[in-house]
């Protein structure tokens, strides 16, 4: 059993010799200076290596080859990061060695994203990886031993709705390629689940919050209730905001709720709504809602005292209905991505921009408080994939459904596996943003 970090073991031991050579008088400042940064990143290469190797004699066996976004080096003397390229701007490619689990290797796929249960005929819309744009090494898959390696003995919520869980629930069949959590609720409620990874001590939980914002449901008891919402746009729903202190990672994200006629509350006092047709309401629009819901949500994480880790929003999913709305007929059947030139639909450029001009605000604001706040800028990439969703393999063909099309989730395994790819990507940055404050602590 190891005290501290075995990293730390690693690190005293190699660095001692390299200081007494640094403080001879021989050496010049600019060879002192090379010799720190070689030692330093040596270490950083060799210890991420041979840490898993120390808990699993096997580990290299199993382990794929890494493969680096992001790389540390010396410029004229000053060490510096380099992210090499914009992973959200891209293309779909053909992936012929996906998919890496299946809907009977993985049981924590809800049968409404079971679309192999229920009978889709076609597979090729699992067999597609993004390629970033201008990217030497493209966007490497999801590799589940180097994602439990980072975010070992840390935790990460997945804060939203439905399609927020559809998001955890890959990630949880990604990483049944080495291990099951167990479940480590602490309600007994399945919005709100928790899962540990007991060999890396990681937990994942999933906490529902479909509008981020404080809302009341509409009373379903009432004869005449009018499926009207009240949103508190000003009021973060404490069902998450209360625990994410306990978070090293928070993922949020929301969208498709906001479509739903809703009233608009401010400072208790109804200030609009959308789409209510009541009497003396102006009608705001989802988009009014949809920004202040965010504004409230970065503004919670901003002034939460006990939060320390990193906020990551995941941009809208968009929906792909066409021929019609989810109640009027739509559907999603297309068998393939579109290309990457094709335009987003108005209402999802809208509400996505949104999300861009809300975090931009905010993470201002965060660079003030040393907060840090990521953005896995994912809405281009899963607009290209209107072949994804479950559609009518979601359920049994005479089964009494209200979303009877499903073109909101995503199969699984299917397009939002990529999510995670992305994920990763941004995990190991931050991984390397920690190692290079590390190199310029030493070099200061």
């Amino acid at each position: 059993m190891f005290s501290l970090s075995k990293s730390h073991l690693f690190l005293s031991l190699s660095i001692i010799p390299s200081m007494e050579l640094l403080h001879s008088a021989t050496f010049p400042s600019k060879q002192k200076l090379l010799i720190v940064v070689t030692v330093a990143i040596t270490l950083f290469t060799i210890i991420p290596l041979l840490y898993p190797f120390l808990e699993d004699p096997n580990f290299f066996l199993k382990q794929q080859p890494p493969s680096q976004s992001s790389i540390i080096k010396l410029e004229n003397g000053v060490v510096t990061s380099h992210e090499s390229c914009d992973i959200f701007s891209g293309e779909w490619v053909p992936n012929p060695e996906a998919p890496y689990y299946t809907n009977t290797t993985c049981w924590a796929i809800h049968e409404h994203q079971n679309c192999m249960k229920f009978g889709r005929p076609d597979t090729d819309f699992i067999k597609w990886k993004w390629k970033p744009y201008g990217c030497e090494d493209g966007l490497p898959v999801f590799d589940p031993f180097r994602f439990l390696e980072i975010v070992r003995g840390k935790t990460m919520a997945f804060v939203g709705d439905s399609v927020s869980r559809n998001h955890m629930q890959s990630l949880i069949c990604l990483l049944s390629q080495v291990e099951y959590p167990m479940d480590a609720s602490v309600k007994d409620d399945d919005y709100f689940k928790r899962w540990t990874y007991e060999t890396y001590n990681f937990t994942i939980a999933a906490f529902w919050t479909p509008h981020l914002v404080k809302s009341k449901e509409p009373d379903q008891t009432q004869t005449e209730h009018t499926d009207i919402f009240d949103l508190y746009l000003d009021e973060a729903d404490e069902s998450w905001t209360a625990d994410i202190g306990d978070f090293d990672y928070v993922i949020i994200s929301s969208g498709h709720w906001h479509y739903r006629p809703s009233v608009y509350y401010e400072n208790r006092t109804i200030t609009g709504c959308h789409y209510c047709q009541l009497p003396n309401i102006t009608d705001l629009t989802m988009f009014y809602g949809y920004r202040k819901a965010f504004r409230t949500a970065f503004k919670a994480i901003l002034d939460s005292e006990s939060f320390k880790g990193v906020m990551y929003l995941r941009s809208f999913a968009p929906s792909h209905f066409e021929g019609g709305l989810w109640n009027e007929g739509g559907n999603c059947l297309r068998k393939q991505p579109y290309k990457s030139n094709e335009s987003q639909d108005e209402t999802t450029m809208k509400l996505h921009m949104i999300q861009l001009e809300e975090f931009w605000r905010a993470e201002e604001e965060a660079k003030k408080k040393g907060k840090r706040l990521r953005l896995l800028d994912t809405t281009q990439a899963m607009w290209l994939r209107p072949d994804g969703h479950p559609s009518r393999y979601g359920h049994m063909p005479e089964a009494n459904v209200m979303l009877y099309n499903d073109c909101v989730h995503w199969c699984l395994p299917g397009p939002i596996d990529n999510l995670n790819d992305f994920l990763l990507a941004m995990l190991k940055r931050e991984e390397d943003k920690g190692l290079l404050a590390q190199v310029r602590k030493m070099l200061s």
